[in-house]
């Protein structure tokens, strides 16, 4: 069993979700998962993990400033610990370029190289949000690339469940082997 500490920065609840089921998958291995928002992280809180797992949200083309400052003050626990990271936004859903992009940018000003990266595709949730977001992200869907979903009487979620639970996988086979004799 390993220590995995998994910290996300969410501003509409889909990056909590896709925490939430590489959390499971991780537990479903037999691991000890500790998943925390980053709002609500302090300082030293990597010692003592086998793995790290991070996650943050694109919004106005860059991840949650959190997660970006939790990276910078943690870039050497990271460097020492086995870890991942996730990126979570639209640009994911047809855009695999501009998503490509922001994980180039999040490197830069981090200096954080993850060995194991994914992107995934979040959600467009037009009936929780107030009329204004809702008219701008209407704008922004019919503009981008791919199909996105323009009815604001709904809600659109893109997340590929299999390809989470695949990333999880994946994370805990490479941890697991890391640990095996030989």
């Amino acid at each position: 069993m390993k220590r995995i500490f998994l910290i996300y920065g969410s501003t509409e609840g889909q990056t909590e979700k896709i925490a939430e089921v590489i959390s499971d998958v991780l537990r479903e291995r037999g691991h000890d998962v500790t998943m925390l928002d980053v709002k609500e992280a302090g300082d030293g809180i990597l010692e003592g993990y086998d793995g790290v797992v991070v996650g943050a949200s694109i919004h106005v083309g860059k991840h949650d400033r959190h997660i970006v400052d939790f990276v910078r003050r943690h870039q050497d626990a990271l460097a020492r610990t086995a870890s991942a990271f996730f990126s979570v936004s639209l640009a994911a859903h047809g855009d695999r370029p501009e998503a490509e992009s922001y994980i180039e940018q999040f490197e830069q000003e981090t200096g954080w190289m993850p060995a194991k990266v994914a992107l995934f595709s979040g959600a467009l949730l037009y009936t929780q949000y107030g009329f204004v977001k809702r008219l701008l992200m209407k704008k922004i869907a019919g503009d981008k690339p791919g199909e996105l979903g323009t009815d604001t009487s709904r809600d659109y979620v893109y997340t590929e469940w299999d390809g989470v639970r695949r990333f999880a996988e994946d994370f805990a086979s490479q941890l697991e082997e890391s640990a095996a004799p030989g």
